[in-house]
């Protein structure tokens, strides 16, 4: 077939690679235009142009597909089949009808459960016990296709969001390329998201918000976690101590109890820093042991590393503010 490749970060890059190593043809990628980045506010490259720079392969940055001349060079490029993942720009319906099967995208989760910005977090957030990919027919809706093809992994107490990202990302270039072998057996068998009108299964992955990663101590100890986890590596759960904002970057749950108010460190050894949580009470045997933090303007480090420079924590506890 002849492909055309639509995407953008990281996430993108095993699909492409899948195709690239494949007997279909790239004839051309689609990426969104350089964006500042960094300290210095320096133009960068995306990670999927960089890599169809590698392979020489023809580029377009357009700022929108809404543009009628633009529309009308991905139509000239006469393709078997669009791939859209992660891309960024609205396809209007003249981008979805051009190439001969349409358009399919890849969507890092069990549609039409979290559709939306942010799946993978989210799914993390709300404890679901299982995520995936889903090949989808695209079409004017927001993620709201027909679904082609399902692929699903189980979400670990450890998981973070980038080790759930990458494990979806190269779920979905395999399942990509068993969908487009469907597609070339006529063997596809699509099935609608939404049933006898149905729409109880529906939820959407609202876009990240730097906010959300303020620790309430007086969450569960497990709600803390999933936060942890589904804000590593942005943007990072926070929460104050000593007048300084510490994230936390790995934490785990253990049994005990305590009296102290929540935020408070129950215990302090290499292991971890065991704090009271919503969790911690009479009726309830539940800490959060955070096992790597980051200090302003320092790296992440482990509590051990933390602790060999103030050794006398293990002595005098530490006091995290309830709610930043």
């Amino acid at each position: 077939m002849r492909i055309i490749f639509a995407g953008t970060p990281e996430f993108s890059l095993s699909a492409l690679n899948a195709l690239l190593d494949s007997e279909h043809t790239v004839i051309a990628v689609y990426t969104q235009p350089d964006r500042p980045a960094g300290r210095g506010r320096k133009l960068k490259a995306s990670p999927i142009k960089e890599r169809a720079l590698e392979e020489d392969i023809p580029l377009f940055q357009p700022a929108t597909l809404r543009d009628e001349d633009e529309q009308k060079t991905l139509q000239a490029l006469n393709a078997d089949l669009m791939v859209v993942v992660a891309y960024g720009l609205i396809l209007p319906i003249e981008v979805l009808e051009a190439p001969r099967f349409g358009c399919l995208n890849i969507h890092a989760s069990l549609l039409p459960r979290w559709r939306g910005a942010a799946p993978i977090q989210r799914a993390i957030l709300a404890g679901d016990a299982e995520s995936g990919v889903t090949i989808m027919q695209m079409d004017i809706g927001l993620d709201t296709g027909d679904m082609l093809h399902k692929v699903t992994t189980k979400i670990s107490a450890d998981d973070s969001a980038e080790q759930l990202h990458d494990r979806l990302s190269a779920l979905g270039g395999k399942a990509l390329m068993d969908t487009i072998k469907q597609i070339e057996d006529s063997s596809l068998n699509p099935e609608p998201q939404i049933k006898n009108g149905d729409e109880s299964l529906v939820t959407y992955a609202e876009k990240l918000n730097k906010k959300e990663a303020k620790i309430d101590w007086n969450d569960s100890a497990s709600a803390i976690l999933r936060q942890i986890n589904a804000f590593n590596p942005w943007p990072v759960a926070q929460s104050e101590w000593d007048g300084k904002i510490v994230r936390i970057w790995r934490a785990e749950v253990v049994h005990g109890k305590s009296s102290q108010t929540t935020g408070s460190s129950v215990d302090i050894t290499t292991s971890g820093i065991d704090i009271t949580t919503g969790d911690s009470g009479e009726n309830r045997d539940e800490l959060l042991r955070i096992l790597e933090l980051q200090l302003p303007g320092k790296r992440p480090m482990k509590v051990a590393d933390f602790l060999n420079s103030r050794p006398q924590l293990k002595e005098i506890g530490m006091e995290f503010v309830t709610q930043l």
